[in-house]
């Protein structure tokens, strides 16, 4: 692998892509990307997402199908299947493994901890129907980390958000998990061609200071 990018480069130069190389990822860059994947902060430390990686041949075509045929699916090596849990709060064995290892790196003192252990049921119960909104954000945090970490990496990625959520659910057997929702799909690969940078908006169109009365460098 050559040099990675720098921050900044892979965030300017980074460009969805809808076709991929017939060339597959080496396992160990696979898994570095995988490691910076999760990586990405969740609130309370969660780490609520639920990430499947579809590479076989009969996977892909299946995802594939389960979003609408667009192929940079079944080209790409892997496909980064983002879902969430919302009830990954629930879990005692797994909440105690967070706060152990918190502790363990001098993270988290124990005055922490037995805050969250309070604070982190209470949250979500008021957060009422919004638990599955809740977490899906904490799985699109950690799919923008894989993305830059893709792109300083060498490789490149697509963002994909249209698909049918039960056929998804249904290729990575999910299909009877109430507390799964699919954030996001993330094609990965070796691009076949390069896209160029379409432009962004002026600052004062969508940027604002304080409130939306005043646009950012107006």
């Amino acid at each position: 692998m050559s040099s990675p990018l720098d921050t900044f480069t892979a965030i300017t130069t980074r460009r969805s892509i809808k076709s991929f190389k017939d060339e597959a990822i080496p396992p160990e860059m696979l898994q570095r990307l995988v490691e910076l994947t999760v990586a990405a902060p969740s609130s309370y430390n969660l780490q609520d997402w639920r990430i499947v990686l579809v590479q076989s041949a009969e996977q892909r075509q299946a995802l594939t199908e389960a979003a609408f045929g667009q192929q940079q699916v079944q080209q790409a090596p892997v496909t980064f299947v983002f879902t969430a849990s919302a009830t990954a709060w629930q879990d005692e064995a797994l909440m105690e493994q967070i706060y152990q290892t918190a502790l363990e790196r001098d993270a988290w003192p124990q005055k922490t901890v037995d805050y969250f252990k309070e604070a982190i049921p209470q949250f979500q119960k008021n957060l009422g129907d919004r638990q599955r909104e809740y977490a899906i954000k904490n799985a699109m945090i950690a799919a923008t980390h894989t993305a830059l970490a893709a792109q300083a990496m060498g490789l490149s990625s697509g963002f994909l958000n249209g698909w049918q959520e039960d056929a998804v659910k249904k290729v990575i057997g999910a299909e009877h998990r109430s507390d799964i929702a699919v954030a996001v799909l993330l094609p990965i690969g070796f691009a076949a061609e390069p896209r160029k940078n379409p432009g962004r908006l002026p600052l004062s169109t969508n940027v604002f200071v304080d409130s939306f009365d005043t646009p950012y460098g107006a």
